[in-house]
């Protein structure tokens, strides 16, 4: 018979199974995890749009709140003394800036506006031939704005001309009188000088 008191041997260790397909599910799932579904893409999206529309109907509402204001110069401008204009001449000082002639007559001064009365262009002072002519069209012009030759159909505008608080000439371009309504002879269409 066997002896009893035999000890009984352990028995070796079973080899452990690998753990490494776990780990690939894990690494797979984490890295699934990460990225965005399809739906949580365009969810965002669709929100980030909307905040897009949203900030910029904001920046165009405070826009409004600002317009945009066009300031226009001051139809009045100040033409220096009487003095300063010689006695039967046309004085061209004018034109460019403001698009006016001061003339000057034997006891009167009066500015003309520097528009032709056929299309508006800008008439040249002719000092040898002592008329104004339209480079445009042919209109021509007296001195004191008559017009006499071109398809023009009515003599030039006087403005505005008083004698401000400094004693200089103002000329406002925003009154103008006409010939043919009979302004010339009104107060305000030209100074006693």
């Amino acid at each position: 018979m066997a002896d009893s008191t035999e000890t009984k041997k352990p028995a070796p260790p079973k080899p452990a199974k690998p753990a490494k397909p776990a780990a690939k599910k894990e690494e797979t799932k984490s890295a699934v995890d990460t990225l965005w579904s399809r739906r949580d893409f365009f969810s965002y999206s669709g929100w980030a749009m909307f905040s897009a529309a949203l900030g910029l109907s904001s920046l165009y509402f405070l826009r409004l709140l600002f317009p945009r204001v066009l300031f226009e110069p001051s139809p009045k401008f100040k033409a220096g003394n009487v003095a300063d204009y010689t006695v039967g001449e046309v004085s061209t000082k004018w034109v460019k800036d403001q698009r006016t002639w001061i003339v000057r007559e034997e006891g009167k001064l009066y500015a003309i506006y520097a528009r032709c009365t056929h299309l508006g262009c800008t008439p040249l002072w002719l000092r040898t031939e002592g008329k104004y002519k339209c480079p445009c069209h042919g209109s021509g012009f007296t001195m004191d704005g008559i017009n006499f030759e071109g398809p023009a159909p009515r003599p030039l505008e006087r403005l505005k001309v008083e004698i401000g608080a400094d004693g200089q000439i103002v000329v406002d371009k925003s009154k103008k009188f006409l010939f043919e309504k009979g302004e010339w002879d009104k107060p305000g269409s030209f100074l006693m000088a």
